[in-house]
């Protein structure tokens, strides 16, 4: 399982330097404004145990990591919607690995609308990965 999280930084210049950390920026997340930066996430699916974690700036996109987050003997990588693309992605193109990406919002209230256009049944929970340290 592959996800990002934004870590929330304070956005005052009232310190010594009079300025915000260079190496923070702002996010948007829904409509909602973040300033900071992001962890991007890889965590093994069977022992829920974090294998890999990579630190951006908030604004870096969760695709430009995924390459970073895969150790190599993955069988199939789950990830929400925000990491729609990747199989196409040419740096990903070689790794042998079953896709399992959530849709985007809009497609399955669009399928939900239409059921004969869609011949699976689709759940409409938001996926959502538990992270255990041990």
């Amino acid at each position: 399982m592959v996800d990002a999280t934004i870590i929330e930084a304070p956005s005052s210049t009232k310190n010594k330097e009079q300025q915000r950390d260079p190496e923070m920026h702002q996010t948007k997340k829904g409509n909602q404004w973040h300033f900071g930066m992001k962890a991007h996430i890889g965590v093994d699916a069977k022992s829920g145990l974090t294998h890999s974690l990579v630190t951006t700036a908030a604004n870096e996109h969760d695709l430009n990591q995924l390459g970073n987050l895969l150790h190599g003997e993955e069988q199939f990588v789950s990830a929400d919607a925000g990491y729609q693309g990747a199989p196409q992605r040419e740096e990903l193109a070689e790794v042998d690995v079953d896709w399992l990406i959530a849709e985007r919002p809009g497609k399955v209230r669009t399928l939900k609308q239409h059921p004969r256009k869609n011949k699976t049944a689709i759940k409409g929970s938001v996926w959502r990965s538990e992270i255990f340290v041990r």
